[in-house]
Order: structure tokens, then sequence, then C-alpha cells
């Protein structure tokens, strides 16, 4: 079983910056594919970013309406993965999750969120 746990969002005006942690217990780490998705009120729950290790690289992707502002990172020694968003614009308001998959396979493990406001 895999727990994940959320940490560093709050509420930070349009242009600002907010760096958002998750901490997992999973003892392979490594081998997981990390990924932070939101959901907006109202909304569906939507893909931000994620990212895989292939043993000696990192290979990150993003949602278009993300790419160039947020920055995924992770280590693998502390079993931590970071969301670094920047440019922060009032539509990126919502709760994000950090979620964990087994190499090939869906996201299965999720935290519990943590909040971001975004003020105009």
């Amino acid at each position: 079983q895999v727990q994940l746990v959320e940490s560093g969002g709050g509420l930070v005006q349009a242009g600002g910056s907010l760096r958002l942690s998750c901490a997992a217990s999973a003892r392979t780490f490594s081998t997981y594919v990390m990924g932070w998705f939101r959901q907006a009120p109202g909304k569906e729950r939507e893909f931000v970013a994620r990212i895989r290790w292939s043993g000696t690289i990192t290979d990150p992707a993003y949602a278009d309406s993300v790419k160039g502002r947020f920055t995924i990172s992770r280590d693998n020694a502390k079993n931590m993965v970071y969301l670094q968003m920047n440019s922060l614009k009032p539509e990126d308001t919502a709760v994000y999750y950090c979620a964990g998959a087994s190499s090939g396979g869906e996201y299965k493990y999720w935290g519990q969120g943590t909040q971001v406001t975004v003020s105009s």
C-alpha cells in the first residue's frame, strides 16, 4: 500500500509562485510514475504533469495549459515529488492531487489533495 501526502498549497496572487510537495511511503518509490492532477469546482479532474524515472534520467510531461510555467521533479532518495508553479493564473485555482502508478499501470494511489487559490 502506498500513501501519499501533499503539502504546500495556499493563496497567492496572480503571477505568483507556489511549490507543492508530495511525500510517498512506497518502498520502491523510484519505480513509480508520479503525477499531479487538479480539480476545480464544478469541473472534472484533469492531468497536470507526470514524471518517470528510467534509472538514469527523469522523463517529465505536462498538460499544455501549464507547459512553460510548471515544473515537476522528484527526489527518489527522499521519496518526494514536487510541483513548482510559476506565473500562476486564476484559472489554476483547484485542489491539486498527487498520484502514483506502478510502471505500465493506471494511477492507483492518490493523496488527499491540497488547495491552491490564485486571486486576480
